[in-house]
């Protein structure tokens, strides 16, 4: 039924809450933060995590673009912790972007799910993030040879849940809807966007959020797509 299948990145296949709280732990440690204020690097990692993820869902959203994300994610969690130090907010996201995409952690059963997948169907990603970045993402967790378009809001020139960045992925994989399924964790831009061109589509759903517009299949566990593919 399927030929070609469409990845999110982050949080679908590249566990970036693991990656994400190994770097915020070693710059921790480099920056010394203790001396800031900073209690511990687990409440530096949680205030991170939470205010990071919503400011990627604003930039979903077209409320921020890239640039507000990478300024003021740090200074953010200082506020949110109560520290005013300022001068080594642009150094810890300079350093956070090195370490991160260098990361190899991918989520449960996510390698063993490409391998079963591999050369039964062509594999792509459409991602948000930042093209240089994901790219390192790839080579860094070994699954680049898996894909054969990272498709990125850059070259779309949309985002997800935009239609055109489907429409885009779509046109330059040589497919069609009918051929097509989108897989990934963000229900509003992986689902709800996929939905709009009429794709099927795979949440990938393990905390087993409630939707009003169910996508084509609702999994909480890779193990559960080999057995639909």
């Amino acid at each position: 039924m399927y030929k070609h299948l469409f990845f999110d990145l982050d949080h679908t296949l590249w566990d970036f809450d693991r990656n994400s709280a190994e770097c915020i732990v070693e710059l921790y440690d480099t920056f010394q933060l203790a001396n800031l204020g900073i209690e511990s690097a687990a409440e530096f990692s949680r205030h991170f995590i939470a205010i990071n993820r919503q400011l990627w869902s604003d930039f979903d959203k077209n409320l921020i673009e890239h640039t507000y994300i990478r300024k003021h994610r740090f200074p953010l969690v200082f506020r949110a912790m109560g520290v005013d130090e300022s001068a080594v907010h642009a150094d810890l996201n300079v350093e956070y972007l090195k370490l991160l995409p260098r990361k190899p952690h991918l989520l449960e059963s996510a390698k063993e799910l490409l391998d079963y997948l591999n050369g039964r169907y062509t594999m792509h990603i459409i991602t948000n993030g930042f093209a240089e970045i994901q790219a390192v993402k790839m080579d860094s967790a070994e699954i680049a040879h898996y894909f054969t378009h990272v498709i990125t809001s850059e070259n779309a020139n949309a985002k997800k849940p935009n239609p055109l960045v489907f429409q885009y992925a779509m046109e330059i994989s040589g497919t069609n809807a009918s051929e097509s399924l989108m897989i990934g964790d963000n229900y509003e831009a992986d689902i709800l966007g996929a939905k709009g061109v009429g794709l099927d589509t795979v949440f990938y759903n393990p905390q087993g959020q409630q939707v009003n517009d169910p996508p084509t299949y609702d999994i909480r566990h890779w193990k559960e797509l080999m057995a639909i593919l």
